[in-house]
């Protein structure tokens, strides 16, 4: 990785079952334009720009007249796959972030390696089935599907909380920090890969 060097990714998917178009830029500024079909959805996908400071288009369709676990599940699948595209061979990167946000009486710690190595644990614990017309259960399967297609070793732990909205929130916030953290140049790296192996493919 170098200065000069874009870190950025365009993937389009087609499934029988969705239509993604997806453009990410990993030194952008937070700015986001985001149209899933999900309004709740859609909120969290742009505070996750804001708060990763990636620049984000999302436009995705769906078969929403079914439920909403395709469309959610296939956009966590195209950003993971353009975060890993983007970051290339990880040289000279931090490779590791951790970040804790707390929203009123949640709060939530996010902690991220870029190992190559896919792993979610999450431990979220949301006390009514929606938050809007979303289903709570979704939040995982989306941080499963960008964990595994990015290759990454993620943990999302609840740490207080009891509000559906703010502890969703919380999650999508503390990632998107720990992402920001991860992806960020290491001035001390001096452009090697943050490995004793000299590779983070797994």
């Amino acid at each position: 990785m170098t200065d000069a060097s874009p870190r950025r990714a365009e993937i389009a998917r087609t499934t029988s079952e969705t239509d993604i178009r997806l453009t990410l830029d990993l030194d952008g500024s937070g700015r986001a334009e985001v149209a899933t079909g999900i309004g709740f959805f859609d909120h969290m996908l742009t505070a996750f720009s804001r708060h990763s400071l990636c620049d984000m288009a999302i436009a995705a369709t769906g078969d929403l007249h079914i439920d909403f676990h395709h469309t959610v599940e296939d956009v966590g699948i195209v950003l993971g796959q353009a975060i890993r595209r983007a970051v290339g061979d990880k040289r000279g990167i931090r490779r590791y972030g951790h970040a804790v946000v707390p929203m009123d009486e949640a709060c939530v710690s996010a902690a991220i390696d870029l190992s190559g190595r896919a792993f979610l644990a999450f431990d979220p614990r949301f006390t009514r089935d929606k938050v809007g017309e979303m289903d709570t259960e979704l939040f995982e399967e989306f941080f499963r599907a960008l964990a595994f297609n990015a290759g990454a070793t993620l943990h999302v732990t609840q740490m207080a909380g009891t509000n559906a909205h703010h502890i969703a929130e919380a999650c999508f916030k503390a990632v998107a920090r720990a992402l920001r953290q991860a992806v960020e140049a290491d001035p001390r790296a001096a452009q090697s890969i943050p490995s004793t192996k000299g590779v983070l493919e797994g």
